[in-house]
């Protein structure tokens, strides 16, 4: 689709890419048709350079972005947001301390697909993203800051972005009686009007560290190696009429001083699951093996004959369709990526399977899964594609008001990743220290998690 002679990029994870559903069932997707140069995805640079200097009386000599927030790097709640807005790719924008992020990033983020652009000397800015944009893939990349936290919508955004055929969109916060930040004024067709100095304002729409840039005519401008994204790109070129601004009252935290870097704490913490604010409205995401039927160790389902439900289970999917309004199967499946089954196998097992539950009274409204063999594929958990994906299909389901139930760490990944609850099963792994951050509730099978509801 396209605006303007501009292609529209939308923050759904199944732009660019062509899926096939048979019977509810999300098959391995493929590329087809990208608006971004014939590649997959949607990319973000998190600029993670930061020295931290005003928080070292709280954080010691830690890259800022690395600075702790409930117990988790902060990096690690942005990351995370953007995972569930569906980007794709990640580019760090690293300086001090690389190797203490790097390591971070390998340790609690093995699948993620991400690149690092290493500063071997401050670039500032500009000269960082700048450096950055040689690893990027797409025509229009978001931007955000590794100390500042904006939950925006980025898929409309995206489209305010492309309709206006824009250069580069700041995303603006309003925000009242402050003097930590300057003002953004913007004009009657949304152009930057003006950038006023930090002092007090009662009231104002600040920059909230989160854009969208053209990369192709950022680059042409010829920018020396260093520079000031804010200072000499923003400041210097907005009144050519091609820089928009778009405001969204949504949270924000800056922790760039050791005040606000103590709100975070609090207004970050996460929020564990309470059963009795279950309503009708929420949505159950269920793992298949080891959730629903016997998972075979270190090998997989690869026939209907080899599938066998656990004991109550189609009794609790029974209970559990009259207690969620959508109950959706999430699942990986990568035997048919490797050849051991076929599509037909899988399906098969799928059809017979939801025929089951059925005929015991349950339900399950959609089945997803990913037969792709890479690890980093953003369908394949703990990356939560197979998520965003249902909630495009199913616009009532609100991420922040369901579950996922799984049998491993990862399922719990993907739920934290997509922006649900988690409940851990103990079918499989009753060994796994269930104090994981990652963990709300755990129980014994699917059957207790359903009567204890």
């Amino acid at each position: 689709m396209s605006i303007g002679g501009r292609k529209i990029f939308c923050l759904n994870p199944l732009n660019g890419i062509s899926k096939i559903m048979l019977s509810g069932n999300l098959q391995q997707s493929s590329v087809s048709g990208s608006p971004f140069r014939g590649r997959e995805g949607h990319e973000a640079i998190i600029l993670a350079g930061g020295l931290g200097t005003r928080l070292r009386s709280v954080i010691s000599d830690l890259p800022k972005c690395m600075a702790p927030v409930d117990g988790q790097p902060f990096l690690k709640h942005i990351i995370r947001y953007l995972l569930s807005q569906g980007i794709e790719k990640f580019i760090f924008s690293l300086g001090y301390k690389h190797e203490i992020i790097e390591e971070f990033l390998k340790d609690q983020f093995p699948t993620l697909n991400y690149q690092s652009s290493i500063e071997e000397e401050t670039l500032g800015t500009g000269g960082g993203i700048q450096l950055a944009c040689k690893r990027i893939t797409v025509e229009d990349v978001f931007i955000v800051n590794g100390d500042t936290l904006f939950k925006a919508d980025l898929q409309n955004t995206a489209l305010f972005h492309a309709e206006k055929n824009a250069e580069c969109t700041l995303l603006l916060k309003p925000m009242q009686n402050f003097n930590r930040y300057g003002v953004v004024e913007l004009d009657n067709d949304f152009t930057v009007k003006n950038f006023k100095e930090k002092q007090f304002f009662q009231s104002g729409d600040i920059n909230a560290g989160v854009y969208i840039l053209n990369i192709e005519s950022f680059l042409d401008k010829g920018f020396p190696e260093k520079f000031s994204f804010e200072k000499d790109y923003l400041e210097k070129f907005y009144s050519q009429k091609r820089i928009f601004g778009m405001i969204q009252d949504k949270y924000f935290i800056d922790i760039g001083i050791p005040e606000d870097y103590q709100r975070a704490q609090e207004e970050l913490k996460q929020i564990r699951l309470h059963l009795e604010n279950v309503e009708a409205n929420w949505t159950l995401f269920l793992d298949r093996d080891g959730v629903i039927n016997y998972e075979k160790e270190n090998n997989y389902i690869l026939n209907w004959n080899e599938f066998e439900f656990y004991p109550g289970v189609t009794e609790a999917i029974r209970l559990l369709s009259k207690k969620f309004n959508t109950i959706i199967v999430i699942s990986n499946q990568r035997g048919v990526g490797r050849g051991l089954m076929t599509k037909k196998d899988l399906l098969d097992i799928q059809r017979r399977m939801k025929l089951k539950i059925e005929e015991n009274g349950g339900r399950i409204d959609k089945i997803y899964y990913c037969t792709a063999t890479e690890v980093n594929h953003f369908y394949r958990k703990p990356n939560p594609g197979m998520a965003l994906e249902a909630k495009k299909d199913f616009p009532a389901i609100n991420l922040s008001k369901s579950i996922m139930v799984g049998n491993k760490v990862s399922d719990m990944q993907f739920g934290r990743n997509a922006g649900t609850y988690t409940v851990y099963l103990k079918t499989t792994h009753p060994g796994q220290p269930l104090s994981h951050p990652d963990i709300d509730l755990a129980f014994d099978s699917l059957a207790d998690f359903a009567k204890a509801l």
